[in-house]
């Protein structure tokens, strides 16, 4: 079965169209009208095996914040909506990333109830065009769309350009393990509950 997902998300202060393939091989297309962002938005799709197409239109006169919040909504989203019923996936995924002095960890669990915490000191204000902020916007809007815990943590690092790149790719290899499917449990929901 396909497990993707197209949205199109309009409201008055952004206009997203995003594409989908939880079963890909790391393709993407990004276009958010900020380049650091789209950058990350490509490694994620690299390093979680998804292939992605994201074409976003936002309010930039005024600022990132809409853009980059609404994209995080629209991922989280197509997530959800990917994974159909969850029977089978793994659920939960983590994963520590290095890169050259920093170290981010990231641990993901698709429960169906969304929380995001993130524990970062990034030094600078902007890398590139990207106003580093409203990197938990980002996370914060795909954790409650799609209604997963989210929990990041850059344990270590120098260079700010770094610690963001560690983060985006851990949370890209964590959601693939947690999207991920183990054929022995293909009929059975990862929850005693039986919902999520």
């Amino acid at each position: 079965m396909s497990r993707t997902a197209t949205i199109h998300r309009t409201t008055a202060e952004t206009d997203i169209r995003l594409r989908l393939n939880l079963d890909g091989q790391g393709k993407s297309g990004i276009s958010t009208g900020i380049r650091f962002f789209d950058h990350m938005l490509g490694l994620v799709a690299r390093h979680a095996a998804f292939d992605l197409r994201i074409a976003a239109k936002g309010d930039l006169d005024v600022d990132q914040h809409h853009t980059v919040e609404d994209v995080g909504i629209t991922l989280g989203e197509a997530v959800q909506k990917s994974l159909g019923s969850k029977k089978g996936i793994l659920r939960a995924g983590y994963f520590l990333m290095p890169m050259d002095e920093t170290l981010a960890a990231a641990a993901i669990d698709l429960s169906g109830r969304p929380r995001c915490v993130i524990h970062a000191k990034i030094k600078a204000a902007k890398i590139g065009d990207f106003t580093v902020e409203l990197l938990e916007d980002f996370f914060q809007g795909f954790a409650q769309a799609g209604k997963a815990n989210v929990h990041l943590r850059c344990l270590y690092g120098r260079s700010s350009h770094h610690q963001i790149e560690a983060l985006f790719k851990a949370f890209a290899r964590a959601l693939r393990f947690a999207v991920s499917r183990d054929r022995r449990l293909k009929n059975v929901l990862p929850s005693t509950k039986e919902l999520l």
